[in-house]
C-alpha cells in the first residue's frame, strides 16, 4: 500500500482499479483550520498513455499495480495482428493491430520495444523514443534555399507516414525519427 504521503514522481498506484504513474505532484495545505491537505496528482495510464489530474485527501491509500516491462521484439506482421517474441523467454504472442494502431506503421522485422504486462498478461506495446524509417520519396527543395538544415521539405516515409526533414535529405535514406511527433532527428548510421 502506498500512502499520499509516499507519492515521489514515477511512483505506480491503482485508481478506481486501473494502473497509473505518478507523472508529477502537489501537495496544497490550506489556510483554513480543521480543512485537509490535498495532493493534486498529474496521472498517466500505464497502459493507454493517458493524462488523468486527480485531488487526493493527505492519507489516503493505493494499492500497488502488477506492472511489469518487458524487451520484446518484433516478428512479422500478417494483417490483422502482430507478432511478437519476449527476448528474455522467446514466447511468442500476437496483438491485433487495433490494439496497437498507432505503432503498427513504424513495426519493422527485428525493431526491439517494450511490452506492458498487467496483471501477467499483455496490455500494450512502447515504442522506443527514436525509431529508424526509409525515406520513400522526398520533394526538391527551392533554389535559393541552402543546405544549413533550417529549411525543411516534406517527405514520404516508406510506411506511408509524411514527416519534414532538412534539404539535403534524399529518397532512399534512412533517418532517425520520433515516431511521437513525427519530427526528424538525424540521418541514421550505415
Amino acid at each position: 500500500m502506498i500512502s499520499t504521503t509516499d507519492f515521489k514522481r514515477g511512483a505506480r498506484i491503482l485508481v478506481d482499479g486501473e494502473p497509473f504513474h505518478i507523472e508529477d505532484y502537489q501537495v496544497q495545505t490550506p489556510s483554513a483550520r480543521g480543512a485537509a491537505t490535498l495532493v493534486r496528482c498529474k496521472l498517466r495510464h500505464v497502459v493507454t498513455g493517458s493524462l488523468l489530474d486527480k485531488t487526493f485527501k493527505s492519507g489516503e491509500k493505493f494499492d500497488e499495480p502488477d506492472v511489469a516491462f518487458r524487451q520484446v521484439q518484433f516478428l512479422y506482421g500478417d494483417g490483422e495482428s502482430s507478432h511478437f517474441m519476449e527476448l528474455a523467454s522467446y514466447d511468442q504472442f500476437a496483438l491485433a493491430n487495433e490494439r496497437i494502431e498507432d505503432i503498427v506503421p513504424w513495426l519493422t522485422d527485428g525493431l526491439n520495444l517494450n511490452a506492458v504486462y498487467w496483471n501477467g498478461a499483455v496490455a500494450g506495446i512502447t515504442l522506443p523514443q527514436y525509431v529508424e524509417a526509409e525515406i520513400d520519396m522526398a520533394a526538391g527543395g527551392a533554389k535559393s534555399d541552402t543546405a544549413s538544415g533550417k529549411n525543411l521539405k516534406d517527405a514520404s516515409l516508406t510506411n506511408g507516414l509524411t514527416i519534414r526533414v532538412p534539404l539535403f535529405i534524399e529518397s532512399g535514406e534512412r533517418v532517425v525519427v520520433d515516431p511521437r511527433t513525427l519530427e526528424f532527428i538525424r540521418r541514421a548510421s550505415k
